[in-house]
């Protein structure tokens, strides 16, 4: 392949696939995600911080499923100059974007508490888990626009819930409620256009940042998809987990 391959979304696709962007994708939930997605028969564009580690994942579930229509397009989220490479290609390729999973995320921070949090800590973790989202939402608000179809999906988390909110992971935590708010934004802002905007909780998966003892990442990767293929009537502005609704 060349080396530009990696980089750029090839320029066709099955005509009825539907065009899915998942970050965070080169391992766990956001990779499981790619992969169900891909056995639905979406186009993904798989994405990633670090060129060779996406064009290893997407080059793998290529490889295990031979038809699934998997793309590699490296991607920070948390670099403006990246977000905007991306959305250009993805425009130059598709013009248009169906779903769009923000995955990716940072820093399960099990040991601070609120009162005495590195904040340093706490600002890093925004960056990629609210900032990056809102990046992403941003740069392909005109492209969702496009689709016929149009999904949002932010994976958060029920430690975001106010509802039951404690001291711990508090950079986590924080990061993940505000992410929840600004999900009620882009729902009322994008309700007219038809683009449907949930926050799901995949739940305590077993991943490198979960740990051991979760549910399988299958699982969790399923809550998320569940959201990432509702019917053009369904729910939005929502806060779900296996399709069901969860308290804020």
């Amino acid at each position: 392949m060349p080396s530009s391959a990696a980089s750029t979304p090839a320029p066709s696709a099955a005509p009825t696939a539907r065009i899915a962007l998942v970050t965070g994708a080169t391992r766990g939930i956001g990779r499981e995600v790619s992969r169900q997605l891909a056995e639905r028969g979406h186009t993904v564009l798989l994405t990633g911080r670090d060129p060779d580690a996406v064009r290893r994942a997407a080059d793998e579930l290529r490889a295990a499923a031979g038809t699934a229509d998997v793309r590699p397009l490296p991607l920070d989220v948390t670099d403006d100059r990246s977000v905007a490479r991306a959305a250009a290609r993805v425009t130059a390729a598709f013009g248009r974007l169906d779903v769009l999973i923000n995955n990716a995320a940072i820093t399960y921070d099990t040991w601070q508490r609120a009162v005495t949090a590195d904040l340093a800590v706490v600002r890093e973790a925004a960056e990629t888990n609210l900032y990056g989202p809102w990046r992403m939402a941003t740069a392909f608000a005109p492209l969702l626009r496009a689709s016929a179809h149009p999904r949002l999906v932010n994976v958060s988390s029920e430690a975001a819930a106010l509802t039951n909110m404690g001291g711990g992971t508090p950079a986590y935590t924080a990061s993940k409620a505000a992410l929840n708010a600004l999900t009620r934004m882009l729902a009322a802002e994008l309700r007219a256009d038809g683009v449907l905007v949930n926050a799901v909780c995949p739940g305590w998966v077993a991943t490198d940042m979960g740990g051991p003892g979760g549910r399988p990442v299958a699982a969790g990767a399923a809550s998320v998809l569940h959201a990432a293929t509702l019917p053009d009537d369904g729910p939005t502005g929502g806060f779900f987990r296996d399709g069901r609704p969860l308290p804020w």
